[in-house]
């Protein structure tokens, strides 16, 4: 890894540690309202100033950074769960089931992802309690994304059904379901890391989408998304720049997580 992926790796860190330790390094509860301080610049006792219902932006963009690197992990593992279902049951029983399943699978790859996301969490209940929206949002995102990876898994794993090491665990009377789960499985666990590590970016952004236009994480519960939905008028900006602060920590976490991550630097 190069220099400046151990630096990227180093801030990586900061951020996914200060997100998960938001209950210590916040000087008060995201949800706790300061009514004789609405709309504070900042100051000592609020480091980002607070919203109009007196609010500390500190906090709420630590517990909202919580919720989005803990829900597009999630996420992410539901989706290359899917994937994994999907794409090896296609992959290895063949004939008219993985006909089937690809043709699901290229029917969800042809619609736009963002268009898909955003008219079926339309059309899903919008008055739900903070918790319910979290669920509804991470069971979106993993169950609406499981096409490009099957796509990828089925091709592995119907490569490894006809390699040589398969061809001779049958006939050295290797039954079915242990090939696939000794074998076979194994062998296409990069595969399913590389798509678990790619999804990860790709969700944060759309439950990023998604809170902008208020169908994401319900308030008063913060997340990357609501908290962006703010910066949405550029005249408040203009008066108060700290609105850019989950703009700015959205925009080096992924700018970081592409440095570790990216295959240059493995």
């Amino acid at each position: 890894m190069t220099t400046a992926g151990k630096s990227a790796g180093v801030l990586l860190f900061a951020i996914v540690a200060a997100s998960l330790a938001a209950g210590y390094l916040a000087p008060a509860s995201y949800e706790t309202q300061f009514r004789e301080s609405p709309n504070a610049s900042p100051c000592r006792q609020f480091p980002l100033g607070t919203d109009e219902l007196g609010r500390d932006r500190l906090a709420r963009l630590l517990y909202g950074s919580r919720v989005s690197l803990l829900l597009a992990p999630a996420a992410a593992a539901l989706s290359v769960a899917l994937s994994a279902l999907i794409g090896i049951t296609a992959g290895y029983a063949g004939g008219w089931l993985e006909r089937a399943a690809m043709a699901a699978a290229d029917l969800f790859v042809s619609l736009p992802w963002l268009f898909l996301l955003l008219t079926v969490r339309a059309l899903l209940p919008l008055n739900v309690t903070p918790w319910a929206s979290i669920l509804i949002t991470f069971l979106l995102l993993g169950a609406l994304s499981w096409a490009p990876g099957a796509r990828v898994i089925r091709s592995g794993a119907a490569a490894l059904k006809h390699s040589e090491f398969a061809l001779l665990a049958r006939a050295s009377g290797c039954p079915g379901p242990r090939l696939l789960w000794k074998h076979i499985l194994p062998n296409l666990r990069p595969l399913m890391a590389a798509q678990f590590w790619i999804a990860i970016p790709m969700f944060i952004l759309s439950e990023a989408n998604l809170g902008m236009l208020g169908l994401g994480i319900a308030e008063p519960l913060p997340s990357w998304g609501g908290l962006l939905a703010e910066i949405q008028d550029p005249g408040r900006i203009a008066g108060n720049p700290v609105l850019l602060a989950p703009a700015i920590l959205l925009t080096v976490f992924l700018s970081c997580f592409q440095f570790v991550f990216s295959k240059g630097d493995r």
